[in-house]
């Protein structure tokens, strides 16, 4: 059930409504951006919903069955705050979204929820984006429990793995750019040791991207994704030791193999597909 406050309710049930759509966007590191479909901004509990032209909410429906009850919002990249760059750099994975009814002509009726949930995935062409917002019930989908792989099902640095990353993280500096994805760092680890890791930049156009690690041949660092904002020398970056996740990494490289979450000995699909061999 939906909390409403009276003076909004008969608001809601006169013959003329003046009512706009506020949504409000915010990343997991806290940043907070508000929209609406008004021709004009709003200030609601001490944040500004900028009147965003290209706003154009999908239908909203609800069903009683715990189904998944997924909208889009479509629009264009025509505000300051919401850059296409951010949105190629993840910077927006995983924020959460709140859209809601207000009375425009009298904030103080309070507000409607209409939906609340996380950003989904997001699609742009030209100036324009399309973001899938995904309901609370999403997590209804999501696969729970473990699966039997060859593979470690853990991260390096995660809790089950226990390895501590600070010895294996470094803060460098970018010396030599060749491209958008690979430059070069003053490093003396070992080739190979920050594939499939971790790179985050901590100062330029791109501070607050991470990605992974594609290759490191000496000091020559390629990214699985070029940056989305040009790399430049002098760029400060996070860069942490990867793991293929198996299990002759682990136990040579990082002497861990007591903490392998995998299953490298049971039989594969070649063995339950194979044929008696007669002796």
């Amino acid at each position: 059930m939906k909390t409403i406050s009276a003076a909004l309710a008969a608001h809601l049930a006169g013959e003329v409504t003046t009512l706009a759509t506020c949504w409000r966007l915010e990343r997991t590191d806290g940043w907070a951006r508000g929209f609406t479909d008004h021709d004009r901004n709003l200030v609601i509990d001490g944040l500004t919903y900028v009147a965003a032209t290209g706003f154009l909410p999908s239908a909203i429906k609800s069903g009683a069955d715990l189904s998944v009850d997924n909208l889009d919002v479509d629009g264009f990249l025509d505000d300051d705050a919401l850059k296409a760059e951010d949105l190629s750099a993840g910077l927006f994975d995983g924020a959460k979204i709140d859209i809601f009814l207000v009375n425009w002509a009298d904030l103080s009726q309070g507000r409607v929820l209409l939906r609340r949930g996380s950003l989904g995935e997001v699609k742009r062409a030209d100036n324009r984006f399309s973001a899938e917002i995904r309901g609370i019930a999403n997590r209804l989908q999501q696969v729970a429990g473990k699966l039997y792989s060859r593979l470690c099902r853990t991260d390096l640095g995660s809790a089950e793995c226990k390895i501590v990353l600070a010895p294996l993280t470094d803060e460098l500096v970018i010396s030599a750019v060749s491209s958008d994805d690979t430059f070069t760092v003053p490093t003396a680890r070992p080739t190979g040791f920050y594939i499939f890791g971790i790179c985050t930049f901590l100062t330029g156009a791109n501070a607050g991207a991470a990605t992974e690690v594609l290759q490191q041949n000496g000091q020559s660092i390629q990214l699985f994704t070029p940056m989305p904002r040009p790399i430049t020398v002098g760029d400060q970056v996070r860069l942490v030791a990867g793991c293929d996740k198996t299990p002759e990494t682990c136990y040579a490289r990082f002497g861990n193999i007591l903490n392998f979450r995998g299953e490298p000995h049971i039989p594969g699909n070649d063995k339950v597909f194979s044929y008696p061999v007669r002796g």
